[in-house]
This record gives structure tokens, C-alpha cells and sequence, in this order.
């Protein structure tokens, strides 16, 4: 039998739930399942094909997590005193936060965790080589004008392409231009659209062009030029959805990296209508917050 467990992302635990087939049990966040893997918004971490585990000991539960690899991380669901003392009994892991472009680590991160205080629920092998998910960077506290860059940092940390130096980027709803600033560092061109201005040094950066107005008027007819579209707007799903629509059945092939901001009474059914274009993926990235963010890539790397 085929088992898989899906860490759910804070405050999404009943979104997972919904979300998830053949639930065998449910840890708090934890939700084992039967079956092969199953592709999720809401899971923040996926133990690929844990396993119980009796032991005797905190000394014997020690001594099978690191015949199996060393890298452990434990989940706190119950039984907290002895998962801390097993873990200390376990090689150390840094805790230290990731350094934006630093290389990622190599060794696979595996997830444990106590379900009886003899029986452990382990896995090897975790979707993520930080513990649970958690991407926790070295923040830049003084340039970013805001905390937003956090998401462009998370998106391409886990993803394998990102805006070159010879791309144009649209990005929509810019002010004060913290997505801005992400792509301007990384070389490209960026067209910033808003109402209102930039952080100051944006609006002087070489890569930078700002336009003041409604980002909902661009469309690519006016602008065949551009090669990636970028949004954080604060808007209803809906709206989004009806102005990509120009933007996808326009000839030339564009990226595309939209924040999909909940809002209304059922605020998740338009996720299917986004889920639908052929291509594309929605994740829920560790710094969204009750929000998804919506991928298509054209000329993946």
C-alpha cells in the first residue's frame, strides 16, 4: 500500500482536507494518505511514502531515523516531551535562514513524528530540504520597499526560471514596488504600473519605467513587446481572471506570476476556473498569506 502525508500550510488545514482523496488518518496539519501522490495548493510539505516505525526507546527511535538518513525534522502533534528528546538525540540540523541565491542544499530533509509514544510516523524523503517548508530568507530590512519581494524570493528559490537580462516584465499594481525591486536585481526590464509612485530609488532605477494609471487597462496589443506578466493586485479573482484572458489567447508566449487575493463568500471556487488553463499551476507559497499564487511557463528552463 502506497502512503503519502501532506503538511497543511497555517490556517488551511479544512482547505487541505477538502482537497486531499483517500484519508487514512489526520494528524492536526498531518494528513496521511493512501495512494499515489496527489498534486495539492495547501500542502506545505509532502512526505513521500512514510512509514510507522516501532521502537523501544528514545535511544532506539534514534538509531532507526539515522539508519534510514540524517537529516530529520520533527512535527509536533503529540507526545511533544519525547519527540524533543528523540530529536536532540539526532544529529543537528542548522536552523539558519536561507540566503536568497545561495545554493540550496543537497541532503533530502525527511519529517517525523510521534502518533504513539512507542510508534513513529517517519518519512525519508520530504518535498522540501528546509524543515516542513519553511523558507525563512535573511531578510533585507532597508532597500525592499516593502515585505512583498518575500514572494518573488520564495517563487524562485523553489522554481527553475526566473526573468533575464533581456526580458521586459509588466508588473501590475507595482506601488511601492516591492516585486519591483525583486526583478530590477535580477537584470530585467520592468515596465511598473500603478496609480501611485514608487519607493523613490525605483522611480529613478535605469531598469524601471513607471506609468501611472489603471493596470487593468494594459493589454497586449498595445504591448506585444512584454515577456513576463507579474501581479500582486489586491482585486477580486474574478476580475483577474477576465483580464488575462486577452493576455492568453494573444499570439506570442508570455510567463505569468498572478497573486490570486480571496475575497467574497465562496472565495475558492474560481480556482478551478484558473486550474483550468492548459499549462498552468497554482501554489500556495510559504509568504502568501490568504492568497495563491497562479504560474504559467511558456519556455520553462
Amino acid at each position: 500500500m502506497t502512503l503519502t502525508a501532506y503538511l497543511a500550510h497555517l490556517d488551511f488545514k479544512d482547505q487541505l482536507a477538502q482537497e486531499l482523496k483517500n484519508i487514512k488518518a489526520c494528524y492536526d496539519r498531518l494528513f496521511l494518505c493512501e495512494g499515489p501522490y496527489q498534486e495539492s495548493i495547501w500542502a506545505q510539505n509532502t512526505w513521500f511514502h512514510p512509514e510507522f516505525i516501532e521502537i523501544a526507546s528514545i535511544g532506539d527511535a534514534a538509531k532507526k531515523l539515522k539508519a534510514k538518513q540524517r537529516n530529520w525534522a520533527p512535527y509536533h502533534y503529540e507526545h511533544k516531551s519525547r519527540l524533543n528528546l528523540i530529536a536532540e538525540a539526532l544529529p543537528h540540523v542548522s536552523a539558519k535562514r536561507i540566503t536568497f541565491d545561495a545554493p540550496l542544499p543537497t541532503q533530502p530533509m525527511g519529517g517525523f513524528t510521534l502518533v504513539e509514544p512507542n510508534l513513529l510516523l517517519a518519512a525519508s524523503r520530504t518535498s522540501s530540504p528546509w524543515a516542513h517548508g519553511s523558507m525563512e530568507f535573511v531578510e533585507d530590512k532597508t532597500s525592499p520597499p516593502s515585505r512583498a519581494y518575500l514572494k518573488l524570493w520564495d517563487l524562485f528559490t523553489r522554481m527553475p526560471i526566473r526573468p533575464g537580462k533581456n526580458d521586459l516584465c509588466l508588473d501590475l499594481g507595482a506601488s511601492p514596488g516591492g516585486w519591483t525591486w525583486v526583478l530590477a536585481h535580477l537584470g530585467a526590464k520592468v515596465i511598473a504600473v500603478d496609480r501611485a509612485p514608487l519607493q523613490n530609488d525605483l522611480m529613478e532605477h535605469p531598469l524601471v519605467t513607471f506609468k501611472k494609471g489603471d493596470a487593468f487597462k494594459f493589454n497586449p496589443k498595445d504591448n506585444p513587446e512584454i515577456d513576463w506578466v507579474f501581479s500582486d493586485l489586491i482585486c477580486y479573482p474574478e476580475k483577474l481572471y477576465d483580464f488575462l484572458l486577452p493576455w492568453l489567447s494573444d499570439s506570442k508566449q508570455r510567463n505569468f506570476v498572478l497573486t490570486i487575493k480571496f475575497q467574497g463568500e465562496n472565495p475558492y471556487a474560481i480556482l478551478e476556473q484558473f486550474r483550468s488553463i492548459a499549462g498552468s499551476q497554482i501554489i500556495h507559497l510559504y509568504h502568501n498569506k490568504h492568497e495563491v499564487t497562479w504560474l504559467l511557463f511558456h519556455n520553462p528552463t
